[in-house]
């Protein structure tokens, strides 16, 4: 018996081994990317055009001054320098001080108080393309060739068509100005109101949601459809099983995988429509304050502002690929 267990503990260590290791490569590789990232946003940040001296302190400001005020935010060193101090700072979570949207302010402070908004609008809009995408996808795969999935699937296809700027203004009109269902503009927060939050929050959730669910729905009709025709699919009808549990247990199960990995792909567009969509339903988040940063060209916001939803985007992503190797170990061989 003691032979037995250990056997099965040395399985069981050979089996957790490659999971081990699978999840430090992509730790490591996060890292990597996440480096490489913030080398790439700082020079883009100083190839910029526009002089934050100037934008601070106005065009009509003496040289004397304009000298002082790069001395002091050590805009005047090498670019190499200035970069490696910033990098230093930026893995202690300081990301330095606004120059010019508000002047003095930590940057980390003002991320801070913004990113739990983004959070909040970007989960929420997830859980609507997700909701959508399940019913539209799943209906479009049980029904392919009649009428339901065609419907369906025209439906998705004019969700992709969609720019999110472009719907936000139509949802606004129809609903908001139109018919009064819901404001045009502003935020509430859940801490204040949950109900609230999520009265206030649907246009704008739905507005970044509708594209991203019309993908979704694609990919899961196709890969239910691809699931459906595999031979244990078949070898369980032949075995008089149920339909539904023929789909849940063989044929949803298994096209989960490929379904997630696309939702873990497009977050990255989650995260773009969030900085347009914030703007334009007057949302104080990041992606506000993302483009207030760039008008007023001030560099370390915008900075700071560009890898943390680089930090979102790999963080999703290294999940999405655990919770895929979990789902199917052969990924992580």
């Amino acid at each position: 018996m003691s032979a037995t267990v250990g056997q099965g503990t040395q399985k069981h260590g050979i089996a957790a081994l490659p999971l081990a290791t699978y999840i430090g490569k992509r730790v490591l590789g996060a890292i990597c990317v996440l480096l490489a990232g913030t080398l790439i946003v700082f020079l883009t940040m100083k190839a910029a055009p526009g002089d934050p001296a100037l934008a601070a302190l106005g065009e009509q400001a003496p040289p004397e001054a304009i000298a002082a005020f790069r001395a002091e935010h050590g805009l005047d060193r090498p670019v190499v320098e200035q970069y490696l101090s910033w990098l230093g700072s930026a893995l202690t979570g300081d990301f330095g001080t606004s120059l010019t949207l508000a002047k003095g302010q930590s940057v980390a402070g003002l991320i801070g108080s913004k990113l739990p908004v983004t959070l909040f609008i970007g989960l929420y809009a997830m859980v609507i393309a997700l909701a959508i995408s399940f019913v539209l996808g799943t209906i479009a795969a049980l029904r392919r060739g009649h009428a339901a999935d065609t419907i369906a699937t025209s439906i998705a296809v004019f969700g992709i068509s969609m720019p999110d700027f472009w719907l936000s203004y139509v949802l606004i009109f129809g609903l908001s100005l139109g018919l009064g269902l819901f404001p045009a503009y502003g935020y509430v927060a859940p801490s204040v109101s949950f109900p609230g939050a999520l009265h206030a929050g649907f246009l704008p959730a739905l507005a970044i949601a509708a594209p991203m669910a019309a993908v979704f729905a694609r990919t899961l009709r196709a890969v239910l459809i691809e699931t459906m025709g595999r031979p244990y699919v078949t070898a369980a009808r032949s075995f008089g099983l149920e339909r539904h549990f023929i789909f849940l247990q063989f044929v949803f199960r298994n096209a989960l995988v490929p379904y997630l990995t696309v939702i873990g792909l497009q977050i990255r567009y989650i995260l773009g429509g969030v900085v347009v969509v914030e703007k334009i339903f007057g949302i104080p988040g990041i992606g506000s304050l993302m483009v207030d940063s760039a008008f007023a060209r001030d560099f370390p916001v915008l900075q700071a502002c560009t890898v943390t939803f680089l930090a979102i985007v790999l963080f999703v992503n290294m999940l999405t690929d655990l919770i895929c190797a979990a789902l199917d170990p052969r990924r992580s061989r």
